[in-house]
């Protein structure tokens, strides 16, 4: 099966039936209109393109709007994302999936994008220990040595450095669907997920 296209809300915690807390992440997934249909005849593959939310017609380019209209839609979706699924599933352009694709205690995957941090130092970047904090040492959050002096004479490639940190594509699997909300298109997945808050995920089983 397809997966969803959601939004991150936020976390909270619910309790179950023994009163146990549980800490979720809120995802508003869906509806998600099936924008085209990838055929393996035709394509080499089977997949479908999801859409979600609407973009303003000003920020819409003429082909976006084109491509949406064949599907049935008044305006181009925010975004277009593609979920590959296995024979024997049909799905038509136009067709609205939600959230009634997931059950409580489903297990998912989840991919979003991580929290930019910026250039950052190694101690923050890697988790390295620093030098002797005492005595106001002069470096005490550099790298130190980063290479052999005589063979090879140069650093190693993948050698933990400083640099940018986050803002890089991550999947979580094996989380749990505790609750689904239809009315309110939300899905409440035990733990938490990748992104700050108001970014995009994609929720597949």
């Amino acid at each position: 099966m397809p997966g969803l296209i959601g939004k991150k809300i936020g976390m909270t915690r619910i309790f179950n039936a023994e009163g146990i807390q549980i800490p979720v992440t809120v995802i508003e997934a869906g509806p998600c209109p099936v924008v085209s249909v990838r055929s393996q005849e035709k394509d080499g593959y089977q997949a479908v393109q999801l859409g979600w939310g609407e973009k303003k017609a000003k920020r819409a380019s003429s082909a976006e709007m084109g491509h949406a209209a064949k599907a049935g839609l008044e305006a181009a979706p925010r975004l277009m994302r593609e979920f590959r699924f296995e024979n024997g599933e049909e799905y038509e352009v136009g067709q609205q999936l939600t959230v009634a694709l997931f059950e409580e205690g489903d297990r998912v995957k989840v991919i979003g994008r991580t929290k930019g941090r910026g250039f950052q130092g190694v101690v923050k970047r890697h988790g390295f220990a620093g030098r002797p904090a005492g005595h106001g040492h002069p470096m005490s959050r550099n790298p130190g040595s980063i290479g052999p002096g005589t063979n090879p004479s140069r650093v190693i490639k993948g050698k933990k450095l400083p640099g940018r940190m986050g803002g890089d594509r991550t999947t979580i699997r094996n989380l749990q669907v505790v609750r689904v909300d239809g009315e309110r298109n939300l899905l409440f997945v035990k733990g938490g997920v990748p992104g700050a808050r108001d970014g995009y995920v994609l929720i597949s089983k």
